[in-house]
């Protein structure tokens, strides 16, 4: 029974021990992980810093480190934007403003990035190093302005091309249109020029002595049947038309 006791005793002081353990210890380690380029292990120990103390500004503060380093920009970001809006030392603020500065221009954010930037150099004006990524912040936002522009120039261009190659090619096709209506058309007059002349040779041809021959020839008939006619109507004798009994 007496072990049983004992047991359960050892059990809750460990307990004890564990929940009231200082979150330092987890920061030293993180730090040296950190010193050693081992940013995953040291994010580790950082978090269980803040296990042991949620505000622990150092925990905190050197996890968005860790994230940072991890290439992590967006998370590296809100730890520092976190940071930036408690009310902590004006130090450690300007500090923080930095690095969500360094995490927003990793990230592109060129615009974001200067803000915060300014926003650290009103607590700390002679910080040499974020008046320099500050104007690098600045000039990458230029390049990146001049590229947009490059960008929608050549987008233009491009579309007044594509658009002179949509008329050439409307063009070319009504040309190709008006070509061959005008080959139908020579078609058609080829078809009847060589109806014409396949007519033309399956008319006989009569020379002009077979054409006067033949006209003196109807003349000729027309006479005879002008004479024969005259016959019919001229009496030739008397002649007795009346029937006898």
């Amino acid at each position: 029974m007496k072990f049983f006791v004992s047991v359960i005793f050892a059990l809750i002081l460990l307990y004890f021990q564990g929940f009231g353990e200082s979150p330092k210890k987890f920061i030293r380690e993180g730090n040296k992980n950190y010193q050693q380029e081992k940013f995953i292990d040291a994010e580790v120990q950082y978090k269980k810093a803040l296990e042991a103390d949620s505000n622990s500004l150092k925990a905190n503060f050197n996890l968005g480190n860790s994230l940072y380093k991890q290439g992590r920009f967006d998370e590296s970001g809100n730890m520092f934007q976190n940071l930036a809006n408690q009310n902590i030392d004006k130090d450690i603020l300007a500090k923080a403003y930095h690095n969500l500065g360094n995490s927003l221009l990793k990230a592109k954010k060129y615009p974001e990035s200067i803000d915060a930037y300014k926003k650290s150099l009103r607590l700390k004006p002679d910080d040499f190093d974020t008046k320099y990524n500050l104007e690098y912040a600045r000039k990458m936002l230029v390049q990146e302005q001049q590229q947009q522009q490059n960008n929608n120039k050549n987008q233009q261009n491009k579309d007044k091309q594509d658009q002179k190659q949509n008329q050439n090619n409307q063009d070319k096709n009504k040309d190709k249109n008006k070509n061959n209506e005008k080959s139908q058309a020579n078609n058609q007059d080829r078809k009847e020029n060589q109806d014409k002349n396949n007519k033309n040779q399956q008319e006989p041809k009569i020379s002009k002595e077979d054409a006067q021959r033949m006209l003196n020839a109807i003349r000729n008939d027309e006479k005879k049947v002008q004479k024969d006619v005259r016959k019919l109507l001229v009496p030739q004798g008397n002649r007795n038309l009346q029937k006898k009994w």
